[in-house]
């Protein structure tokens, strides 16, 4: 199974995740995406696997989201996902994406639902 995990190593949660991906033997792309961010057509990606909205994949409370801005009901789904793309610290984390589906590790029972599918 091809499995990727958008981590940050500074977070408890998304070393949870990671260790239960090695847990399991899985064979995980760790891509640290506050140095690697995903792009435009990522996120879509993942938004789209998700179900969810920009907005629902974000930080709220990072000073960033305040200080652009980004609760302002009026911006367009390409303008918030642009702030993601420029702003990575935005994005909720971890994101891991199967082959079985796309999950966010909080809690990290959303991935061990999509590893047991």
């Amino acid at each position: 199974m091809s499995t990727k995990i958008y981590h940050n190593p500074r977070c408890s949660k998304s070393r949870q995740t990671l260790e239960l991906l090695n847990e399991k033997g899985i064979e995980t792309e760790v891509i640290e995406y506050l140095k690697t961010p995903p792009n435009s057509k990522e996120l879509e990606k993942i938004l789209n696997g998700l179900g969810l909205e920009p907005r629902e994949l974000m930080r709220k409370g990072q000073d960033e989201y305040k200080a652009l801005g980004l609760d302002d009901n009026n911006l367009t789904r390409d303008e918030l996902i642009k702030a993601m793309v420029e702003n990575p610290i935005l994005i909720e984390r971890p994101i891991v994406i199967t082959s079985k589906g796309i999950a966010i590790g909080r809690p990290i029972e959303n991935v061990k639902n999509i590893l047991s599918k």
